[in-house]
């Protein structure tokens, strides 16, 4: 029968014998245990965890209870006695619950659970003696006679999983056998261990690692004792690793390793190392500052034994909701050979970046974004601290930083302040504008309706307000924020106002006619003169305000042909459609000689040329002669329908078959030879299910060239020629896909991220950087954590892989030369050959120059808590080789063995 608690209760209270009882499985049920206070005083016979085995009541005489009665009261409500248990007792068992009177004991058998206090215990078998306030848990057998449901005790965070445990709920103090617990990325096991309060455990006969299997762990630490604060630290005596299960010579006479949920401050160990060039180095040393949970700080510095050295700030920031980035600035100091040697060298490289994202939801109206990489046009050529030939490679750097905001009137109103820098590591000439502000006012309909459609010409006439303001400057690396930048600055606005409307004729025809007004204001303009000293005409820059005011008009008109060619409908394609939008426009431009001056070319100056003070100006020049152009431009699309065999219902399915076909060329009518431009032709699809993008164009010039190879008025086909010719094409193909794409069941995103912070490309077609400083992650950008047995074979369906292909082919013949100038094939891919062996390529073939490009062969084992790679570019300007093997965990990167021959840098 189900027994109340509250008769429990009733029963103390009255001193009433109370045998024990049972509750069977079927009676299972959540219950809460409440034992009530009680004058029992008397029968503790000491201060210690010991009760007299009876609750039995003491009889006294009733007279005896005299004067001091009152006394006595008064003395009892002073004193009034604690309570056995301090809080509600939660409970539950699967198999059965056990209230024992006599003993002071509950017993839950069989999944057993209780949650009192601050913990939370669950095991196979739990005895709470709440007279002594100590609690024995342990694991039961099963019917095979196999121990299971071990206990599994939470208190504060902290997870404990030991064979049994024995827990005082007053004192906190606990004794634990072969106990389980993880503390950060450390797992740890340990013999015995003594919990001698919430924050302090000491352990005895201990092992502990990162490895993830604690039972059968690839490698371990071994120590006799520690003492373990939860999310603080961690303090061994005597410790020795221990791989494989066979001790190792490695060893420490004591350890502390610190311990926090939260990022915390501390040193870097640096690497050790030597190269061919700077000789014996310490790497990647350094201080980490966690500064507060929105910020951190990392200082990192090198040092080579030839004199080379390197600093290097890393910080990283974010606020959740609203924004998120980071700030990377590196500095060395390169020396090449050594002091007082024809060959030797120095170079001070830096680089700066800066990544910062707003989110989307801050707010709605503005947004503030930058994209920063500048720096040392050879830096990723010459570093030390990294190794990114595709970087190497790449032959522009560029940033942007931008803020746009929406002001909500009427009309809206958008403006944006932009600074970009564009950067060539090959002539070290840099383009900025600082800033670049744009405001533009929505379109305004002054003779819309307020409600209904929009139609005819007066209805769709509308106008617009644009304005541009820039500050730009084009200089030498080497004056990079130097006087001569600010003094070689432009600065101009350009006010614009356009106005359009567009209407239907005949039906078919979609007809937009406009005019813009352009106002130009310069802060500088430049004066023409000849210099008798230099016998040449000198550019002078002449700094004052200065515009002019040019206006042109515009109109187009095009429509769409559709035109579809069925075949069998039980066939395999159905129907081919085929889409054409054939435009032609016409533009005119009046002349603007009033703009123009002449100055001399000799020292008589009576020989006059014309030219415009405003010529090489941010926006422009106005033009001199009239322009009236016609534009043509035709695009098509193919479409196929094709039988779908996999359709339920019998529906086909659409395959585009080519994405564009596009001709263009123009009529100049106001030019006196040469009216027609040469018609540029562009095509492009993409096949296997959009996995390979195949790109074509080319221009075909209508006219014919002299014996020097000069354009002349004559159309080819009348100098014996064909009707054009082929002056240049250019073909490309981009082939990218795995056996995770969606072609094969799966999906993927193949971006190497730490390549694109290093200045390189996103795929491995160069190659994938050697991180110099962190080889804690994969080459392979794969999940480590596949498969979970350490000596896997290999695979018995299929094995994981990717690829890229890319093929390029450049033919140039504007001159008759009649050359291809680019014809190269590069290929990367990876492979898995087991779970845990990963391999990788890159290479290539240039046709053009006969030779194998950049190769490099990738090769790694996932060691689960280890990894082992090794990296190797046997060919070519940049032979080098890489071997690591070491723990992946942050908190143990140091425990690892590295050698590698960097590639030799290029002083130049």
């Amino acid at each position: 029968m189900r027994t109340n608690i509250f008769n429990i209760v009733l029963v103390l209270f009255l001193y009433s014998a109370f045998s024990s009882y049972h509750v069977t499985a079927q009676e299972f049920g959540k219950k809460r245990t409440v034992l009530p206070n009680n004058n029992l005083s008397d029968t503790i016979a000491s201060n210690k965890d010991t009760i007299v085995p009876k609750l039995l009541p003491i009889e006294k005489d009733s007279t005896q209870i005299t004067k001091d009665s009152l006394p006595n009261i008064k003395n009892t409500a002073e004193q009034k006695p604690k309570s056995f248990l301090e809080n509600i007792v939660d409970r539950k068992a699967k198999g059965y619950e056990k209230l024992d009177q006599r003993s002071h004991e509950i017993t839950l058998y069989d999944e057993a659970e209780i949650n009192y206090q601050d913990f939370n215990l669950k095991a196979g078998k739990i005895v709470f003696n709440y007279d002594k306030s100590e609690i024995y848990a342990g694991g039961i057998k099963d019917s095979l006679g196999v121990l299971s449901q071990y206990p599994v005790f939470t208190q504060a965070g902290q997870v404990v999983e030991p064979d049994s445990i024995r827990y005082n709920t007053k004192t906190h103090k606990a004794l634990v056998f072969q106990s389980r617990t993880s503390q950060g990325e450390f797992n740890i096991k340990a013999e015995v261990t003594k919990k001698e309060n919430d924050s302090t455990y000491f352990m005895a006969d201990v092992i502990f690692t990162t490895a993830k299997d604690l039972d059968n762990p690839e490698y371990y630490f071994k120590s006799k004792k520690i003492k373990l604060v939860p999310g603080k630290k961690v303090v061994t005596g005597p410790t020795n690793m221990v791989i494989a299960d066979v001790p190792t010579p490695l060893g420490l006479p004591f350890a502390f390793f610190p311990m926090s949920e939260k990022a915390a401050s501390g040193f870097i160990i640096p690497s050790v190392g030597d190269t061919n060039q700077q000789g014996y180095y310490l790497q990647n040393g350094g201080y980490y500052f966690a500064v507060s949970d929105n910020l951190d700080l990392t200082l990192q510095g090198d040092y080579y034994t030839n004199g080379s050295w390197g600093l290097r700030g890393n910080s990283q920031y974010a606020k959740r909701y609203k924004y998120n980035g980071r700030v990377l600035v590196r500095y060395e100091n390169n020396i090449f050979s050594e002091r007082g040697l024809p060959d030797y060298m120095s170079s001070k490289l830096y680089n700066i970046q800066w990544n910062h994202t707003q989110d989307a939801k801050a707010n709605p109206n503005s947004r503030f974004s930058a994209s920063v990489n500048m720096g040392s046009s050879q830096y990723f050529r010459q570093t030390n601290n990294t190794y990114n030939v595709g970087a190497s490679l790449n032959n522009t750097m560029s940033s942007s930083i931008s803020y746009s905001k929406t002001f909500e009137s009427v009309p809206q109103v958008n403006m944006s302040l932009t600074a970009t820098h564009s950067q060539s590591t090959n002539t070290k000439q840099v383009n900025m504008t600082l800033p670049t502000l744009n405001v533009s006012v929505d379109r305004v309909f002054p003779f819309a309706p307020k409600y209904g459609a929009k139609k005819g010409i007066i209805k769709n006439l509308n106008f617009s307000y644009n304005v541009r303001g820039e500050n730009r400057v084009r200089i030498h690396e080497d004056n990079f924020f130097k006087q001569e930048m600010f003094d070689s600055l432009n600065t101009g606005f350009q006010h614009s106002i356009p106005i359009s409307t567009n209407f239907k004729l005949f039906k078919y025809f979609s007809v937009t006619a406009g005019a813009t007004y352009n106002e130009v204001w310069y802060m500088n303009t430049i004066k023409k003169e000849y210099n008798p000293q230099t016998n040449k005409v000198e550019d002078v820059r002449v700094n004052g305000f200065d515009s002019f005011r040019t206006y042109n008009f515009n109109t187009n008109i095009g429509t769409t042909i559709y035109g579809t060619f069925n075949f069998n409908k039980d066939g395999r394609i159905q129907a081919i459609r085929h889409v054409m939008r054939p435009s032609v426009g016409y533009s005119y431009t009046p002349s603007f000689e009033q703009y123009y001056d002449t100055y001399a070319i000799d020292a008589t100056g009576q020989t006059m040329q014309d030219y415009t003070r405003f010529q090489g100006g941010l926006f422009g020049a106005p033009g001199r002669q009239n322009s009236n152009m016609l534009n043509f431009n035709l695009s098509n699309t193919f479409e196929a329908k094709m039988r779908d065999d996999e359709n339920e219902k019998g529906e086909p399915k659409k395959v585009m078959l080519l994405n564009s076909l596009n001709f263009s060329t123009s009529y100049n009518m106001s030019a006196d030879s040469l009216k027609w431009s040469p018609v540029r032709v562009s095509a492009g699809t993409a096949i296997f299910k959009d996995k390979m993008q195949i790109n074509f164009n080319a221009t075909l010039d209508p006219y014919a060239l002299d014996n020097n190879n000069r354009r002349i008025d004559k159309f080819n086909i009348d100098n014996g020629g064909s009707l054009f010719r082929l002056t240049s094409a250019n073909m490309t193909v981009n082939w990218s896909m795995s056996s995770n794409d969606p072609w094969f069941g799966g999906s993927a995103d193949n971006k190497n991220q730490n390549s694109i912070d290093n200045g390189g490309r996103g795929d491995d077609l160069f190659g994938r950087t050697m991180e110099l400083g962190d080889n804690r992650q994969s080459m392979f950008n794969n999940d480590n954590d596949k498969g979970d047995d350490p000596f896997a074979g290999f695979f018995n369906a299929k094995l994981p892989w990717d690829l890229t292909f890319a093929y390029s082919l450049t033919y140039s013949n504007a001159q008759r030369q009649n050359e291809i100038v680019n014809n190269s094939v590069m290929v990367s891919g990876n492979i898995d050959l087991t779970p845990k062996w990963k391999v990788g390529f890159s290479s290539g073939y240039d046709f053009v120059q006969k030779g194998v490009t950049f190769t490099q062969l990738r090769f790694e084992r996932d060691l689960l808590s280890w990894r082992m790679d090794f990296s190797w570019v046997p060919i070519g300007s940049y032979t080098s080789w890489g071997f690591f093997i070491g723990i992946r965990s942050s908190m143990l990167s140091d425990v690892k063995w590295e050698k590698r021959k960097a590639p030799d840098k290029r002083y130049r």
